[in-house]
């Protein structure tokens, strides 16, 4: 096995707003279980191929999270890489609806939420809190307010509405009763939503530094597998 960098030794701290954000590292590996030929990144990669590499076919995640994508320059099935080791293709897949075993550039997430021992983590709740100007309604939580998005039932901005600031494995358990939404926007931090409950199949990652946070129609949402059914949604940390 060999060695490349492909990315500067020290790269600078990034401001995100919550103070400084961590220093991000990615080592992909060219066969499973980290073998063969591998590159190491602290920033973004459009087109793993232009590094040397056909393909990635496993990953070790050091610092900060990341998305990797199906195709180069971005495109295609996105997959969520936050700390931690994937040693094979179905380790950062999920469970798709489609078999794919491709990942031809990833770059970080700057604005993911940073994690903090001192986090007090809250109680799921069912009760609902409505809002008197309006027919939306919000989930009273306590903490995380630092990663707040706000869902919406009908495309543009319309309809009924949620805050969502914690991680949900079922949005109908939770109060929204349909199986899909129609907009997003991302108020802080970094989401990735799912497909079905129980944060399974197509993934699609929201940030509040894309289009300025907002995703207007599920085909605004990155993925040429899209679908407006989302059923579970949780924060991006690193």
């Amino acid at each position: 096995m060999y060695r490349t960098t492909r990315s500067p030794m020290m790269q600078p701290l990034v401001n995100s707003g919550m103070g400084m954000a961590p220093f991000f590292k990615v080592t992909v590996f060219e066969q499973e279980h980290f073998q063969g030929k591998c590159l190491e990144f602290t920033s973004e990669c459009c087109n793993i191929q232009d590094c040397g590499l056909d393909n990635i076919r496993s990953i070790r995640v050091e610092s900060g999270a990341w998305v990797g994508f199906e195709h180069h320059d971005f495109q295609g099935q996105q997959f969520i890489l936050e700390r931690g080791e994937y040693p094979h293709w179905d380790a950062y897949s999920g469970s798709l609806s489609y078999h794919v075993e491709r990942l031809m550039s990833l770059r970080p997430i700057y604005c993911a939420v940073s994690t903090s021992p001192l986090s007090v983590f809250s109680q799921h709740t069912t009760d609902y809190l409505r809002s008197p100007k309006s027919n939306s309604f919000f989930l009273p939580l306590q903490s995380h307010q630092s990663s707040r998005m706000v869902i919406f039932e009908r495309e543009n901005f319309m309809g009924r509405s949620v805050e969502i600031c914690d991680d949900y494995p079922s949005l109908q358990a939770m109060g929204w009763m349909m199986p899909e939404v129609g907009s997003m926007h991302v108020q802080c931090g970094a989401f990735v939503c799912y497909q079905h409950p129980g944060y399974r199949g197509q993934q699609y990652i929201m940030e509040c530094e894309r289009h300025s946070g907002d995703y207007q129609h599920w085909r605004n949402w990155g993925s040429h597998c899209q679908t407006p059914q989302i059923q579970s949604i949780r924060r991006i940390q690193h």
